[in-house]
């Protein structure tokens, strides 16, 4: 990817990274958290995009990326579920994919996005629940992430410090 810049208007346009098909792909490396690290530091491998996954190796993936402290790539996997998988499913996934950037934010020390995320991504999950009659998909209990992310939305709102991601992470599936 490189950068271009040109002028417009007598106005200087910021550079932005292109990819192979010329949309805008950031190509700066990431931390574990996915921020933005300087070109030429030493960031965390990205997870490739757009990579069909089988349900079971989707929540198998997410969760040792989650366990890593790694929400912010879990949450790419989950993305990649949510967007090749069948429709009836896009729900549940999106829903997995904002409780794993509810806990990246809230690893980041953002409060309000990271409680409010949590929470969204429950209810979605607790829902999709419902709606499909499925509580345990792919040996995942719904309704105990949902119980998870509630509470750690409450404490992240109650304590305001970062949140140890790879410490607070939920267990995928339980016995």
């Amino acid at each position: 990817m490189a950068g271009t810049s040109s002028e417009d208007s007598g106005r200087s346009v910021v550079p932005r990274d292109r990819d192979g098909e010329g949309r805008a792909r950031n190509a700066r490396p990431r931390d574990g958290l996915g921020r933005p690290l300087p070109y030429g530091a030493d960031g965390v491998d990205r997870q490739p995009e757009g990579v069909v996954r089988t349900p079971d190796r989707t929540v198998a993936e997410a969760q040792e990326l989650l366990d890593a402290g790694k929400p912010f790539h879990a949450h790419e996997v989950f993305e990649d579920a949510w967007k090749s998988g069948p429709e009836q499913e896009r729900s549940l996934w999106r829903g997995l994919a904002q409780l794993a950037v509810g806990l990246t934010h809230a690893a980041r020390g953002n409060v309000t996005g990271g409680a409010r995320l949590l929470r969204r991504g429950a209810g979605a999950v607790q829902d999709w629940a419902v709606e499909s009659g499925q509580p345990r998909p792919y040996g995942m209990d719904l309704a105990g992430l949902a119980g998870w992310a509630r509470a750690l939305a409450g404490e992240v709102e109650n304590g305001g410090a970062p949140v140890d991601a790879g410490a607070r992470a939920p267990r995928l599936r339980t016995p």
